[in-house]
């Protein structure tokens, strides 16, 4: 993937806002690929309910993002966008936990943490639509990883598991990619996903770097 151009020029929007859709719209594929995957485990009609909600919104924000890429004369699909998002669903078909444990809490928690950022960039670029955008998402995304953090500890309990241990262990497994610092741990505290789940992972990733 081409590196993306500063959020100064109109380029680096476009690319940024373009590179946020493509991850929308494979959250909606990977909300309704969680709905309808015949999984092994007996999931409660809430579980469903749950990740339909979260395929809407995912599917409203794409629908913003293409508007704001039309301000600036693009359109989805107009760049190139890599498949890092459904290479992980397709790492975790057979195994639910894995994908709750990757997806919502892997990398949607990274959208937690990254984004506050970015819609701060695009303020201080002028570009203040843009960024309410980005804000929209984010608050939005602190429910899809409570859901998250919900059902995989939900499955866990069920099956008399530790949660935290659980994650470790499919997060080295499924997760190709390293956890770094920093978190946003207000975010993720709202969705009430504990550090204890992934600052252990992120020693590990540090300490592998080294």
């Amino acid at each position: 993937m081409p590196k993306r151009r500063a959020y100064g020029s109109s380029a680096g929007r476009t690319a940024l806002l373009h590179a946020i859709a493509h991850i929308e719209l494979n959250a909606i594929d990977l909300a309704w690929d969680i709905v309808a995957r015949p999984w092994k485990e007996a999931l409660p009609r809430a579980f469903f309910d749950d990740w339909v909600g979260v395929a809407a919104d995912e599917a409203l924000h794409f629908g913003l993002l293409v508007g704001r890429l039309a301000d600036f004369g693009a359109g989805y699909g107009d760049l190139p966008a890599h498949d890092g998002l459904w290479q992980s669903a397709a790492a975790t078909v057979g195994d639910l936990l894995a994908r709750l444990a990757v997806v919502p809490l892997v990398l949607e928690a990274r959208g937690l943490d990254v984004t506050p950022e970015m819609a701060a960039r695009l303020e201080r670029a002028g570009d203040q639509d843009s960024a309410a955008l980005l804000r929209r998402i984010h608050h939005d995304e602190i429910g899809h990883v409570a859901a998250g953090v919900r059902w995989f500890e939900w499955l866990c309990v069920a099956h008399g598991l530790v949660p935290e241990q659980v994650f470790h262990e499919k997060v080295q497994r499924y997760f190709k990619g390293q956890l770094k610092p920093p978190f946003n741990q207000s975010a993720r505290a709202a969705a009430g996903f504990s550090a204890q789940y992934y600052e252990p992972l992120a020693s590990i990733s540090a300490h592998n770097r080294d």
